[in-house]
Order: C-alpha cells, then structure tokens, then sequence
C-alpha cells in the first residue's frame, strides 16, 4: 500500500479476530509510540523494503489477561485487520 493512499497513519481502526470473533478493537492513535518513530527505528541499521512489515505490539484484549483466559490452538485462525491496508490471516499450526 503506498503511502500516498494512507493520509493519517495515526488515526487508523485496527482489528484483531480468533476464529472470526473480534478479540481486539482499537486504533493507531492510541499507540504508546506513533508509526513515524516506529518506522524511525525500525530503520536504524536495516534497510526497510516494500511489503516488510513492523510488529508494533498489540492493544487491550490479550486473550491471557481476560477473565476466561484464550489461547490459540492448532486451526485455529487469527486475522489482523488495518483500515485502507488491509488483512493478514494465519492459520495457527502447532509443530
């Protein structure tokens, strides 16, 4: 996604979901760091390239922290879903 087409990286809704259940609902705004520092340092010493992607952490909602604990198991898929970049689904494979 080119950056042209994302006017305000800090104001995007992102969406975290286990078997199709939203787990985690927030947005960029509330991060602890904004995009342009964690671009900043992710950068230092490595040369970032179309399509890397940069783990920021995650919001409330960890599934070990809710009253009924969650945990992932074989099959299961989470999606992470970013506002005008779009989702990234895995399928949870226990080795």
């Amino acid at each position: 996604v080119p950056a042209s087409s994302i006017p305000d990286p800090q104001g995007l809704h992102i969406v975290a979901r286990l078997n199709g259940e939203v787990m985690q609902d927030s947005n960029t705004r509330h991060m602890i760091f904004s995009v342009a520092e964690l671009i900043s340092h992710a950068s230092i010493g490595t040369t970032l390239l179309p399509g890397d992607i940069i783990s920021t952490g995650t919001p409330s909602g960890v599934g070990a922290f809710r009253d009924q604990p969650i945990f992932l198991h074989d099959g299961d898929v989470v999606e992470i879903e970013i506002e005008g970049i779009g989702v990234l689904r895995n399928t949870v494979e226990q080795q």
